[in-house]
């Protein structure tokens, strides 16, 4: 929300009106689609944007057909956490541990194709392990469940996990980027713990209906990036657990397709998509 407030903030002053942010879940995304290209309703939204439509068949829409990319708004890792009481201290150690009890270990996720699923399955395929999802409604629930031993293992957004290492409720092993982040100081990445080119990440982006023109697209990245770099907003964000961005269209589509093509074959190789 901290992103959508910005953006709220940032948009009225070139096109003369009030902007409205509605958290409306994944119905916001029929909706958006399904409206006017005039640059008045747009789409703040998170990986199962483009994600989703690979694990559900039932998804409905096509990131990059039904969209046009704005910009990547924002990127934050997620953290590979597990209850104190597993014997485990290491990526390692999480790994042996696993592939010696097949099924045996489960994980928290939030909805399908967001950052904390899509980091799980891709852990998995890389390490060769077999942990079962436990799927909740949301990322909220699902780390206090985790945190009070409900469930083994998570990889949340490091804003929502790093209070709860740093109580001790929680241990950290690693985080999903591809190199350390200030974020989630003295943690080291997972591709440097046990999983050589491990990467994945949650990030957002802001999209507008497909058949916007592309002056209405220039015109909102443009106030877009400047609210992103405004003086004081990069500490916001960072306390929030976030880091801005600010990509182009152009960077922002190769983003997604990038995103799209390593989890397809996870997907398809998986036996995930419902």
């Amino acid at each position: 929300m901290v992103i959508a407030n910005l953006i709220a903030q940032a948009l009225p002053e070139g096109f003369g009106q009030r902007l409205v942010v509605e958290n409306r879940g994944i119905i916001a995304i029929e909706i958006a689609a399904k409206s006017p290209p005039d640059g008045y309703t747009l789409l703040h939204y998170t990986n199962p944007l483009w994600l989703m439509p690979l694990f559900r068949a039932d998804a409905g829409w096509d990131a990059l057909r039904d969209f046009v990319p704005i910009t990547q708004t924002l990127t934050s890792p997620n953290l590979l956490v597990v209850h104190p009481s597993l014997p485990v201290r290491s990526v390692t150690d999480l790994i042996a541990f696993a592939k010696a009890r097949p099924g045996q270990l489960n994980y928290a996720s939030s909805s399908t194709g967001s950052g904390n699923h899509v980091a799980a399955e891709l852990f998995k395929a890389m390490a060769g392990v077999d942990i079962v999802r436990v799927n909740y409604k949301s990322g909220g629930q699902a780390v206090n469940d985790l945190a009070a031993g409900q469930v083994h293992v998570m990889f949340p957004a490091a804003g929502s996990a790093w209070p709860h290492v740093r109580a001790g409720r929680l241990r950290g092993l690693g985080i999903t980027a591809a190199k350390p982040s200030a974020l989630v100081p003295g943690m080291a990445a997972l591709a440097q713990s046990g999983l050589p080119a491990y990467e994945s990440s949650s990030v957002a982006a802001l999209m507008a209906p497909a058949g916007t023109s592309s002056a209405i697209v220039q015109h909102v990245h443009a106030a877009v990036v400047r609210a992103i770099n405004a003086p004081g907003v990069g500490e916001r964000m960072r306390k929030a657990g976030i880091e801005g961005v600010g990509s182009t269209p152009g960077e922002t589509a190769a983003m997604i397709k990038v995103e799209i093509a390593r989890m397809e074959k996870v997907v398809k190789d998986g036996g995930l998509r419902e």
